[in-house]
């Protein structure tokens, strides 16, 4: 199953320093293909440091791609892989809250230190990292801060709760920050993807029975495709969409 690469482009994004979280697989994985294809400035960040350093190396060209292996749960680490992608390509312009673990879990399983580290890895870095660039952005007259929801919680899914109240929080995280930074001319927004047939989706949850059921919930035919993703982050983060901020964007074929 595949789709074809994000395809537009977007002349204001060369040269601008980027940083993925997330970035070694998935939609992260396209995200960094799609960035730099436009010919920005890409650092990413993963814990896979195999799938992070293989993306890197191939690559490599005209524009370089930094990877850092992190974990972003620590944020000490995670303002880290900043750092140093700001120390390597400047001032950070461009911000994608990419990563996430959506590991089914059930209410009754859920401890405190389970509850934390869910919080952590789809939640607490988003502000975290948000806090560390707003100041590069602000210098440089602004940028675009991306979040990354999901649909999970707008059609009451089961099996992981805690997982889809912090996809929830993120379309709050998303409206505060944009009121906050607006006027240093810093965009918020969020992506909010529907079912995309990543590796990792086919591979754990997606089922012969799924099929069916995909087909009835989208209004459009066709599966959401990390590129799909992709294209809409590249237009968020470009000056295309200058006048865009505080909003969901949904990419799920008509799910919701």
């Amino acid at each position: 199953m595949t789709a074809s690469p994000p395809s537009a482009r977007y002349p204001s994004l060369a040269g601008r320093s980027v940083f993925i979280s997330g970035g070694a697989t998935g939609i992260g994985e396209s995200l960094v293909r799609a960035f730099h294809a436009q010919g920005a400035h890409v650092g990413f960040c993963d814990i896979d440091a195999a799938a992070g350093c293989a993306l890197a190396a191939r690559l490599q060209g005209e524009n370089e791609v930094l990877f850092h292996e992190c974990d972003v749960t620590d944020v000490a680490a995670l303002g880290a892989a900043i750092a140093a992608v700001r120390a390597r390509f400047g001032p950070i312009r461009v911000l994608l809250n990419n990563a996430a673990n959506d590991r089914r879990h059930e209410m009754a399983d859920v401890t405190s230190e389970d509850f934390d580290r869910l919080v952590a890895i789809n939640f607490k870095h988003q502000f975290f990292a948000a806090q560390a660039v707003a100041e590069d952005m602000r210098a440089q007259g602004g940028g675009s801060i991306i979040n990354f929801g999901s649909i999970s919680w707008m059609i009451k899914g089961a099996g992981y709760p805690v997982y889809q109240a912090c996809k929830a929080a993120a379309r709050g995280l998303t409206r505060s920050l944009a009121r906050d930074l607006g006027k240093a001319n810093i965009r918020v927004n969020s992506i909010v993807p529907g079912w995309v047939m990543t590796e990792r989706q086919l591979k754990l949850w997606v089922k012969p029975e799924s099929e069916a059921q995909i087909d009835a919930a989208q209004c459009l035919p066709g599966r959401v495709m990390a590129e799909d993703i992709a294209s809409m982050a590249l237009f968020l983060a470009a000056d295309d969409s200058k006048m865009c901020t505080a909003q969901d964007y949904v990419v799920d074929a008509g799910w919701t």
